[in-house]
């Protein structure tokens, strides 16, 4: 039998075994929760975010905004306001979705049953819904009050900037608009990866209330990125100055539409270029779509007599011409498959080369071009840009058709000589024209100051515009020259394109027009003016075109008044004084 004083000191020693046990576990729980606390703090973070993400931690996009596209002064074209996109966390909407979507669609005009859908989530577990995209930020936030104040809970704010375009209609068939979530014309579409920056990110947990959030860490949120500018070469008061005439004298002629197109004769920088009908850019859903492009870069057209300047610049070019060299111009010349006549009727006439752009003679201009073969015409045609695009920058620009069929007959050449049976776009034509003005030095256009690149890869704008030789300056002086005699009271066809105080020089367009459902000739017209002025030292070159008018009339009568209140307006904005020169004295006749 075991003696007292062992019992006792066994029971004096179970109280500190059962102490010392308790002491390890205690460790052993610290030490777990220690190296949790470790891993969730230090070691993996992620997990912390992932854990408190299936607590109900919503992932928000934090929308850029979009860079503006300015005009040549910096003015913007268009811009960002502010905006607020209204969300919805259905874990506390869907109680009341009905109700809430009732408030939401009458006061936001937006769908009841898509809000519905919002408003009871997507998809199972969601927190954080669109209600409403670029919501003026009044409007939003008076909506939220209001649920608010009827009790509702679940709505929620954040900045969603609104795309605005200042000026309206001003250049908006180059701007383009924006759609809901994208870019659908113009520029917006073209430039959209520089306008469009980079959306951030943000991880946060409602507490149910707009805009009210706890952070789960700094890490969880990634910054946006601003869109880039976008800086063009319009002048807006300009282009708004343009667009305003050519709406006059299409709706005075109850034309079909118009186009016209102002350069920096040096530069190439288009200034303006004008499309009439137009559009709202703020309302793009209002327009007709046939208006919601630029018909000036992306239809074509047979530009007429226009086209002539560049047939005579480049026979003096080539040495086969010169512009008081004399012709017997009959009254219609027979030639292979058709009779050419001349837009007024005569019998043998006598015209120098000056005379036959002066009254804008096709058979004079044909007698001449026999001089080239259709080889070097089209040679030379090509060296002034027709049949190739432009590459400013405007999604679906027309590369125009210089050779039908990749090859030139004498017939075809005896017709483009005079500005038929070829077709062009509203700026290449400008860019024709312009060569000449700048002393036979071709300077490829440019909407884009600096450069930019398009959504497509391609590099354009002024800083890489190409200057290419035409024709000698000897050849584009005399072509100038003659030109001048187009706008003389006495022997052209186009006084009422004159600018008071300055020497103009320019040229009419009359062509008939293609359905282009049947390819023939529909019995309208259209008609162009081109010029530049001073003539004898050119800053600007401006292009009118006409579609359709439903009056008598050619490019003389209806474009030219037209291109004398824009060269008026243009030499005046930008301070060019008269040069002081004396007219042509070339003679029309002999």
């Amino acid at each position: 039998m075991p003696s007292t004083r062992t019992r006792r000191g066994a029971s004096r020693g179970a109280p500190m075994l059962r102490l010392r046990i308790g002491f390890v576990l205690i460790a052993m729980v610290l030490s777990f929760f220690g190296a949790r606390l470790v891993q969730l703090q230090g070691v993996d973070p992620g997990s912390y975010a992932a854990m408190a993400a299936a607590e109900g931690a919503v992932r928000v996009p934090l929308v850029a905004e979009r860079g503006d596209i300015l005009d040549r002064n910096g003015i913007p074209l268009a811009d960002s306001i502010k905006g607020k996109v209204v969300f919805a966390d259905p874990s506390l909407t869907a109680e009341h979705a009905p109700e809430i979507a009732r408030i939401l669609s009458d006061r936001l005009s937006i769908d009841y049953f898509k809000t519905l859908t919002a408003l009871r989530g997507r998809k199972e577990g969601s927190r954080y819904e669109y209600v409403a995209r670029r919501v003026p930020s009044t409007l939003a936030t008076d909506t939220v009050d209001e649920l608010e104040e009827d009790g509702y809970r679940g709505i929620g704010l954040d900045d969603d900037p609104i795309r605005d375009y200042p000026a309206g209609d001003v250049a908006a068939n180059l701007i383009g608009y924006m759609g809901t979530d994208e870019p659908l014309g113009g520029f917006e579409r073209t430039f959209d990866k520089q306008l469009a920056g980079t959306d951030g990110e943000a991880t946060w947990q409602s507490n149910s209330r707009r805009s009210i959030r706890i952070p789960l860490r700094d890490s969880t949120i990634t910054e946006p990125h601003d869109g880039a500018p976008l800086r063009t070469t319009i002048d807006r008061d300009l282009q708004w100055f343009t667009q305003k005439v050519l709406a006059q004298a299409v709706e005075q002629y109850r034309a079909e539409s118009g186009a016209a197109a102002v350069l920096d004769t040096r530069t190439g920088e288009v200034l303006a270029l004008a499309d009439v009908p137009t559009f709202d850019a703020n309302k793009p859903g209002e327009a007709d779509e046939d208006d919601l492009g630029s018909r000036a870069m992306n239809d074509t057209y047979e530009p007429g007599s226009v086209e002539k300047v560049l047939t005579v610049a480049s026979l003096i070019d080539a040495g086969k011409a010169f512009p008081r060299q004399k012709f017997k111009v009959p009254g219609s010349l027979p030639r292979q498959d058709r009779v050419i006549g001349d837009w007024f009727d005569h019998g043998m006439i006598r015209l120098t080369l000056a005379g036959i752009i002066a009254k804008s003679s096709n058979i004079g201009t044909v007698l001449a071009a026999d001089a080239f073969s259709p080889a070097q015409l089209v040679s030379y045609l090509q060296e002034f840009g027709l049949g190739q695009k432009t590459d400013v920058g405007v999604r679906g620009e027309t590369p125009g058709i210089l050779t039908p069929g990749d090859v030139m007959t004498s017939q075809t050449k005896d017709r483009v000589a005079f500005g038929q049976s070829l077709s062009v776009n509203v700026l290449q034509m400008a860019a024709a024209v312009n060569t000449v003005a700048n002393g036979g030095v071709r300077v490829s256009p440019s909407l884009i100051s600096g450069s930019a690149v398009t959504d497509d890869g391609v590099t354009v704008g002024t800083d890489v515009a190409t200057r290419t030789r035409v024709v000698s300056q000897k050849a584009a002086h005399d072509t100038a020259r003659m030109m001048e005699k187009v706008v003389d009271p006495e022997d052209g066809v186009a006084p009422g394109a004159q600018v008071p105080g300055y020497l103009v020089a320019g040229k009419t367009g009359t062509a008939q027009r293609v359905n282009p459902e049947t390819g023939t000739y529909d019995g309208s017209t259209t008609v162009s003016f081109g010029g530049f002025a001073p003539a004898d030292d050119a800053r600007f070159t401006v292009y009118v075109v006409i579609h359709a008018p439903k009056v008598e009339g050619g490019g003389g009568s209806i474009t030219g008044p037209v291109f004398s209140r824009i060269m008026g307006y243009v030499l005046g904005r930008y301070g060019v004084e008269p040069s002081g020169g004396r007219p042509s004295r070339l003679p029309v006749e002999w």
